[in-house]
């Protein structure tokens, strides 16, 4: 009864999910498009700062997820999900990269959402990686709010501190913080980890996935929060969160992409991602061997939750 419930509430939450129409470049020659991974799928999740006090993601959304120059991408992270969805592997891509946009010249990665929305974002991480991107999720600070808030809030620690208990507005400003922090742009792509580390634990706990109330509050909450490309069908997002039931926070791996060096150009802070570990991660990738990466290269890596 307890699963034919739960099927019925993933078939039934799934097809309310909101979608983000066109969200893939659709002028990228075939050819110069990445080949799909030889194992599982991976993720684009990509966090707005939207820069309007209308909800632009989710079924909530009452504004575009996107208008030229009106937002930028504060959080990008590339999420590997192997078939065997025994783990999942999520890799920051670091605001401030410097990196080609195609068509528009040399610039920070999120400024490529700013100037062309999804698919320029995508075509220039794909560029940036030569790892296919098959699915886009989307968040904007309203929703993240809203999703922080529906579980309970979250405990996150401060400077190596004992971990604080926060509301949806202050797990806000501890994922926006950068300039106090020791190594900027690579530590504060740690505390987003953190956050969403944080988040998924509440969201698989016992409470949130068999009361029945909260389940639904929760899962209202999320579809009226997140978007994600019209490619992922009703039928794939079931199967993906099905599959993925038995997936807990400690069994997946969270790491900054591998940084060559930081640096100032132009007048602007930026990272430089590159050298043999990068090379190395972005071939683990395509080629289903992300548990040998992990196991022979050092990485940039979160913490593991102390209990």
């Amino acid at each position: 009864m307890v699963a034919g419930t739960g099927w019925w509430a993933v078939g039934h939450y799934t097809g309310k999910v909101h979608r983000v129409p066109h969200a893939f470049p659709t002028d990228v020659p075939k050819d110069q498009q990445p080949a799909s991974s030889k194992d599982g799928q991976t993720f684009l999740l990509v966090g707005v700062d939207a820069r309007s006090e209308l909800p632009t993601t989710g079924t909530d959304a009452k504004a575009p997820p996107w208008k030229p120059g009106a937002q930028r991408s504060d959080t990008m992270m590339l999420v590997h999900l192997p078939s065997d969805h025994a783990t999942a592997y999520v890799v920051s891509l670091p605001r401030d990269t410097w990196v080609t946009v195609p068509g528009r010249g040399e610039a920070k990665l999120n400024a490529a959402f700013s100037w062309g929305g999804p698919p320029l974002l995508i075509d220039t991480v794909q560029r940036l990686t030569d790892v296919r991107v098959d699915h886009l999720a989307v968040i904007d600070w309203s929703g993240f709010r809203k999703l922080t808030d529906a579980v309970g809030g979250v405990d996150l620690s401060v400077a190596g501190g004992p971990a604080r208990h926060m509301n949806g507005a202050q797990a806000l400003e501890y994922v926006r913080e950068r300039h106090d922090l020791p190594r900027g742009d690579l530590d504060r792509t740690h505390r987003q980890q953190n956050y969403l580390r944080a988040v998924l634990s509440k969201v698989l706990s016992g409470d949130n996935v068999t009361h029945p109330v909260r389940t639904k509050r929760l899962l209202d909450r999320l579809t009226e929060s997140v978007s994600v490309d019209d490619r992922l069908s009703d039928d794939e997002l079931r199967d993906l969160i099905w599959d993925s039931r038995s997936l807990r926070p400690a069994q997946m791996v969270f790491m900054n992409a591998p940084v060559a060096r930081t640096g100032t150009i132009r007048g602007q802070s930026v990272v430089l991602l590159g050298g043999r570990d990068a090379s190395a991660l972005w071939k683990a990738m395509r080629e289903g061997a992300m548990d040998d990466y992990v196991a022979r290269h050092p990485m940039d890596r979160l913490r593991p939750v102390v209990r």
